[in-house]
């Protein structure tokens, strides 16, 4: 056992709650909701909702796919749990949303590599804090809208045998001229200060730490990772406002790169990550996963 899962283990498994929790006012009959705690990179403790289908018994139902549900910017794993619905109870599977931490900030990781490597820990984080929860490793998932679509990306760049399947909506996949286009939001003088905090400097003064935190410089790694990947994004989006030359550019690049590369794209015209919840197309993403 690694000696990160261990310590997960004696966080997560002594404070773990089996409890279910409420989803937009209701109680999923099909789905139960738990939360655990983990360990991130830098040893700071952090939560994570766990969905599951809400009888599921190891002994009956066996091993089941998992999600792995990186969240997007400023909202938190329990917000994220909520886009699910009772799609986990009803097609029977499970998803983990961790909370994140980056190098500073825990709700605005950006693709910090830290937390890309805690997104990779997340099958063995929950069956070390839930023993009685049997993952199938060979149907192991990343799913994300905006920031958590850029870090699913990332982590199909860093670890793809990981993974058999990946969806991201509306990400930002080029962080330095996500930046920039930041200025362009009601609040965005705020959101670059805290990429400046979270990152360590400007694009301009750590050219670096943005690169390795942008999809669209990992396409090779992904145009060749074998994968299969689709990417949603949305010509009207007005919080990632330059869609087609970042999700829509990365789509490109990767069939550029490998024509044969399993990936295909989603193009439409919602609301920002409107697609990533259970009552719009959320659904058939899950399809393309085999879900």
């Amino acid at each position: 056992m690694k000696a990160c899962a261990f310590v997960a283990i004696l966080v997560a498994g002594t404070l773990a709650t089996r409890t279910t929790a409420a989803v937009e006012a209701q109680s999923w009959p099909l789905t139960q909701q738990i939360v655990i705690r983990y360990v991130a990179h830098d040893g700071v403790v952090r939560t994570a909702d766990v969905l599951l289908p809400r009888n599921y018994d190891e002994r009956r139902d066996g091993a089941l796919p998992l999600v792995i549900a990186p969240h997007g910017r400023g909202i938190g794993a329990g917000a994220n749990a909520r886009l699910w619905g009772d799609l986990p109870g009803r097609d029977h599977f499970a998803v983990i949303n961790p909370e994140g931490q980056g190098r500073r900030l825990a709700l605005y990781s950006w693709g910090d590599p830290g937390q890309i490597a805690d997104l990779a820990r997340m099958p063995d984080i929950l069956e070390d804090a839930l023993p009685w929860v049997r993952i199938d490793h060979t149907r192991i998932y990343a799913v994300g809208g905006s920031m958590g679509g850029q870090e699913t990306l990332l982590l199909v760049a860093r670890d793809p045998g990981l993974l058999a399947g990946a969806v991201s909506f509306d990400a930002p996949t080029n962080l330095s001229a996500r930046y920039q286009a930041l200025a362009r939001l009601r609040d965005g003088l705020r959101l670059q200060f805290l990429a400046r905090y979270e990152v360590g400097g400007t694009p301009w003064s750590l050219p670096g730490a943005w690169t390795v935190r942008s999809p669209l410089d990992f396409a090779r790694r992904i145009a060749h990772s074998g994968v299969p990947l689709e990417i949603w994004w949305s010509r009207t989006d007005r919080v990632v406002v330059d869609q087609a030359s970042q999700s829509g550019r990365l789509y490109s690049e990767i069939k550029r790169l490998n024509p044969a590369a399993p990936v295909i794209q989603i193009v439409g015209n919602w609301r920002h990550c409107h697609e990533l919840r259970w009552s719009t197309g959320l659904p058939g993403a899950l399809r393309f996963l085999g879900l």
